[in-house]
């Protein structure tokens, strides 16, 4: 459901592109997608990431200054409506699934069960169910030009995410804190590039994630953000080939997977809170 984007490599290249960037991350093999229909998906993306550094509309950082995307104070508004409906959440933390159960790519960089995840919406698929559960939370998202991706993004104690590359620069990604534990500043944090940044709750960070990157909990308390990817902003023609890509993606097998492993993992979810309440 989110495998494109959601922080594992799928390309095996590792050539270094301008600004910093490169196609794939040192000592992590991609998964294989033998498939002609990836294949050809994959060699657009590769021209495509080109573009969009090129015609980039706010350049290529690694990290961005909050002010070039005004309606991110909108969000950090939302933060206390939000955090209210993530506590019911994670009223089910045991139940909810890790990252890799929903997207299988992901085992190539994470293989325990201390990150966990609540979509709510997954490169442009809707999980309805959990939005009803999270109403609040979705209608501050559509402050958000392009928005691709929502979840809660969980990090259990101890959990540490390596160095890796989103597979994708064609979006940009965003995390507020929710929740985040007091820590020394070496305990808790995620490093992007040469950055090394600190989630505050209530607060946005806005990165884009094809910069190498890294992320650790090393603290005995769980952090949770919310996870937002959208659209980057760039100029034709990139803009038009990004689009296309936006569209295209949700028909490529490793999407079409991940989006039938959240429908299992939701049907089995809501129908044991069902069972409850009949119950009660």
């Amino acid at each position: 459901m989110h495998s494109i984007k959601g922080g594992v490599m799928a390309k095996a290249e590792t050539e270094t592109a301008d600004h910093g960037q490169t196609f794939g991350t040192e000592g992590i093999t991609p998964m294989e997608r033998p498939s002609a229909v990836t294949r050809f998906f994959m060699g657009i993306v590769n021209w495509a990431e080109k573009l969009n550094l090129k015609y980039a509309i706010h350049g290529n950082p690694p990290v961005y200054d909050n002010a070039t995307f005004p309606w991110s104070k909108e969000i950090e508004a939302a933060a206390p409506a939000i955090r209210a409906e993530l506590d019911k959440v994670l009223l089910r933390q045991a139940e909810l699934p890790s990252f890799q159960d929903i997207s299988t790519d992901v085992k190539t960089i994470s293989d325990d069960n201390h990150w966990k995840t609540f979509f709510l919406l997954g490169y442009g698929l809707k999980s309805e169910q959990n939005i009803k559960t999270c109403p609040k939370t979705w209608e501050a998202m559509q402050k958000i030009p392009g928005l691709t991706t929502v979840m809660f993004s969980i990090f259990e104690p101890g959990k540490h995410l390596p160095a890796h590359r989103g597979p994708y620069n064609g979006v940009l990604r965003l995390h507020l804190g929710m929740i985040v534990p007091e820590a020394e500043p070496d305990q808790l944090a995620i490093r992007v590039k040469d950055q090394i940044c600190h989630w505050e709750e209530g607060k946005v960070l806005i990165f884009d994630d094809a910069y190498e990157h890294e992320a650790w909990n090393h603290t005995d308390k769980t952090r949770v953000v919310l996870f937002v990817d959208f659209v980057k902003p760039t100029r034709f023609p990139a803009k038009m080939v990004n689009w296309m890509l936006m569209n295209l993606a949700v028909f490529t097998p490793f999407i079409r997977e991940g989006l039938d492993n959240h429908k299992d993992w939701e049907k089995k979810f809501y129908a044991e809170a069902e069972a409850l309440r009949n119950r009660s």
